[in-house]
Formats: C-alpha cells, sequence, structure tokens
C-alpha cells in the first residue's frame, strides 16, 4: 500500500479554498454567489501583458536562466530604482509567483525543527510554506479590538526562541490591511538586528495603500544583510494567473544558495516572463486609478461592515482585505450555511472564514475575511447579503 509522507499529511487545506465545494454545489442549485472568499481582482489585466505574449515569436520556447529573465530582472530594477531602492542584478531571482519566492526562502534559511515568527492572523499558506521546510510557525497574537496592531518589542521578544531563524510579516497586511507605521517598522527592524535574524517581507500589495505614503523595508539600509523581499506582478497588475514574482535580497551568502534551488526547478516559465516584463512599462496613471478603485471600494465595505450590529472590523489603510469579527458561533459553519441553506432573491456571498489565518486551534472560530475585490454595487449586494445572513443565521450570538 502507497505511504504517505508525515510532511504532506500535515499540511491543511486553505480556508480560501476548501469551501470550493459548497459553492459549486450552490451555482449547481442556481444561486449566484457573490465572492468575498478570494483576492482575485477583477480588474483588467493591462494589455501590454496580452500584445508582448502574442508578439513572441521564437521558434522554440527554450529554457530560460535559472535566475529570471535579464530583461525582466532590468523592469524590476528599474521600478526598485524609482522607488529609492538600489538592487544589482545577482540581488534579483524571478520565481513562480510570490508563492515560490516565499517556500524558496523558508527552505534556504530553515532546518527542520526551526521556527518562522508571525504575527496573526496571518496569509494562510505561511503554515504550509513552514512545513514544506520541516519548520514550525510561531505565532504573535493581535486582535480585532487593537486593528490588530502589532504589540511592543518587549513581547514580541518573548515569542523569539534559539530555534527562531526569521520572522516573516506582510505589509500591507493580508488578510488584515493593516499598513505598518514607523514605530512598528522600526521595533521589527530593532528585533531583526538584535536577534540576528532575518525578514522576509511579503510587499506584493505595496500599491495599494490608501492613507498616506507606504515605506518599504528596504529602504532600511542596516537592514540590508537581513532583508528578503518578495514581490509579484500578480495583484499590482491583476495578473495573478500569470504566476510570475521576485525575490530580492543583498545577502550574497543567501542568494548563492536559493540559486541552487532555482537551478532545481529549472526555470520560471519564459512566456510568462515576457508578459510580466511589459507589465513594468504600464503608466503610473493605471496604478493610481487602480488605487483610486481600490480606496472606493475599501469605504464602501467599511460603511456596510459598519451598519451591521455586532460585528467588530479592522480598519484596513491597505491591501484589499478586511478582517472581522462575527456575532456568530462559529465563522466557518456560517460560511458554509451560507452557501448551503441562504438565499435572498437566488443570491448568497462566500466569505473565508478566520480559524484558517491563525496558527493556535480555536482561534478565530468567529472571524472572517473579506476581499473586496468586487465593484462597488456588487460590493454594496454582498455585504447587504452578509448582514441578512447574520438575521437569519441559527447560531447567531445576541
Amino acid at each position: 500500500m502507497m505511504k504517505i509522507s508525515q510532511r504532506a499529511l500535515s499540511l491543511t487545506t486553505s480556508p480560501i479554498r476548501r469551501l470550493g465545494p459548497y459553492a459549486v454545489e450552490a451555482e449547481k442549485a442556481g444561486k449566484k454567489i457573490y465572492h468575498l472568499n478570494i483576492g482575485q481582482p477583477d480588474i483588467e489585466t493591462p494589455p501590454q501583458f496580452m500584445e508582448a505574449i502574442r508578439s513572441f515569436n521564437k521558434k522554440t520556447v527554450a529554457y530560460g536562466p535559472s535566475q529570471g529573465d535579464m530583461h525582466l530582472i532590468h523592469q524590476i530594477q528599474k521600478y526598485y530604482k524609482e522607488w529609492g531602492m538600489e538592487y544589482s542584478e545577482k540581488n534579483i531571482f524571478i520565481t513562480s509567483g510570490g508563492s515560490e519566492a516565499l517556500e524558496l526562502a523558508a527552505l534556504t534559511l530553515c532546518d527542520p525543527g526551526d521556527e518562522i515568527l508571525v504575527f496573526e492572523p496571518f496569509y494562510a499558506n505561511y503554515n504550509s510554506f513552514a512545513k514544506i521546510a520541516g519548520a514550525h510557525v510561531r505565532a504573535v497574537p493581535t486582535s480585532a479590538e487593537t486593528g490588530y496592531r502589532l504589540p511592543d518589542q518587549e513581547t514580541v521578544e518573548k515569542y523569539i526562541t534559539n530555534k527562531t531563524r526569521l520572522i516573516l510579516l506582510t505589509n500591507p497586511g493580508n488578510p488584515t490591511g493593516v499598513v505598518y507605521n514607523k514605530k512598528e517598522m522600526d521595533m521589527i527592524a530593532a528585533v531583526v538586528k538584535k536577534h540576528g535574524l532575518a525578514l522576509i517581507a511579503d510587499e506584493v500589495y505595496r500599491e495599494f495603500v490608501y492613507d498616506g505614503a507606504y515605506t518599504s523595508f528596504g529602504t532600511y539600509d542596516d537592514l540590508a544583510d537581513n532583508l528578503i523581499i518578495v514581490d509579484s506582478v500578480s495583484k499590482r497588475y491583476s495578473a495573478c494567473g500569470a504566476r510570475i514574482g521576485c525575490l530580492l535580497c543583498k545577502n550574497d551568502d543567501f542568494t548563492t544558495q536559493i540559486n541552487k534551488f532555482c537551478q532545481a526547478r529549472l526555470c520560471v516559465p519564459t512566456v510568462e516572463q515576457v508578459g510580466a516584463a511589459a507589465l513594468y512599462d504600464t503608466p503610473k496613471s493605471y496604478l493610481e486609478a487602480v488605487n483610486q478603485e481600490y480606496k472606493k471600494r475599501r469605504d464602501t465595505i467599511a460603511a456596510g461592515l459598519a451598519a451591521i450590529p455586532g460585528v467588530i472590523s479592522s480598519d484596513p489603510k491597505g491591501a484589499f482585505y478586511v478582517m472581522v469579527k462575527l456575532p456568530v458561533d462559529d465563522a466557518e459553519k456560517f460560511a458554509i450555511w451560507l452557501l448551503k441553506d441562504f438565499d435572498e432573491n437566488g443570491e448568497t456571498v462566500m466569505i473565508a472564514p478566520g480559524n484558517g489565518f491563525y496558527a493556535e486551534p480555536g482561534k478565530g472560530v468567529d472571524e472572517a475575511r473579506l476581499a473586496y475585490v468586487l465593484n462597488c454595487d456588487d460590493l454594496k449586494k454582498a455585504i447587504h447579503l452578509l448582514g441578512e445572513g447574520l438575521k437569519a443565521y441559527p447560531g447567531r450570538k445576541i
């Protein structure tokens, strides 16, 4: 009989995708679903991507360099220079989405039994990346009541052990939408330097900040030897299916070792890199317009949630997610109930249960992540349906 590895058995299903079968059944039953469960923007991908792929006319789709296509690397260099950050060619690696960048970074930094420090709630797949590397996620709690802000340095340091190898965080945050302020970033930088840790800064939502300017950890010169930045074209240019990301690091020891993993997977798809390189020529006006659209959506969902009794919401300043605490016994049961047993005029809403964004079992049971990736009219309908669903749900907490 085939034996399955403990590594595979230890992985959990995605809280964002595991309710998919219920959605399929709901659609078969004729229901229209407003999807707030997944961060798939409805914004059109810039035409440069398709045009570049259509104009690809080489006779053979050949292997590319393991590090990545040099034209794409130069485009990324130029992009980061505009943000005030200088990276040489040797500091940039193209990956199959930001996900592969995170996975390869964990494999490069961690041995079995090592620990990765995160702040919960956190992007659920961080758990999987850690487990694939044989490492464990150690979570520092934050709460809805404090807006999911980071605790002070003394509290963070209580979670550091002799097995801690790195801090991993998203900024702006997924699933909370929190954008770290200077005090929080300075604290993280101080902890990293004091304890000799690596810092993986997942900055894929950098362009989506709605109140004030964004600061990258890449602007901290004294972090250059500790910092790994993960980036992607997926959300910035609404090109999630292109699966093109990148990893940036100035530590020569790290880049030498991660290159071995890049060589082992041969290369990132050639044609998609051609399309991604063209995306970096997208006019700034596109990103400015998208930013304004998401800001409207943020304001729309915030107003809708504020009108629902018993709902506690984060105050998202960036990305396109909001974490909510719901007056229910179990948000996953509620999410399934919305798909199976609830509709209004043949319509319902789908949410991502919050428990999957926590490391500790039992946490986030009454929370959910909502992705405001729908247009404002659809968002209003979706939040209306959420409110009506809460009124009718048998497991509602009064």
